[in-house]
């Protein structure tokens, strides 16, 4: 199955369950794409002691998961594209929609 998760929130505890989701998807032979957006561009600066975010990522790209982040929100923030964060656009985000199976929205 093909997975679009969309995240629009830097809320950590969200943000980890979301991931977490991911990983296990992936590990089970599913094929998942991250879509961030708003205040999700800012997922590469979350930072809590009781949700461990970064290992999160980590798994999640080392699975073979794909991340991409709204250009105009990146730059909204005075950010800019990152290995985590690449920057993508809305024509991007219609593509991921087209070719998932499911989307979810975190």
């Amino acid at each position: 199955m093909k997975i679009g998760i969309v995240l629009n929130t830097n809320e950590p505890e969200t943000v980890w369950n979301s991931l977490r989701f991911g990983v296990t998807s992936l590990m089970d032979k599913n094929e998942v794409n991250f879509f961030l957006m708003g205040k999700g561009v800012e997922l590469d600066q979350i930072h809590d002691d009781r949700f461990d975010i970064g290992k999160q990522i980590v798994a999640f790209m080392d699975k073979g998961g794909r991340i991409l982040a709204c250009g105009s929100c990146l730059r909204l923030r005075n950010k800019e594209s990152s290995e985590v964060c690449p920057l993508s656009t809305m024509q991007d985000l219609l593509e991921m929609v087209k070719a998932s199976d499911r989307v979810l929205t975190f």
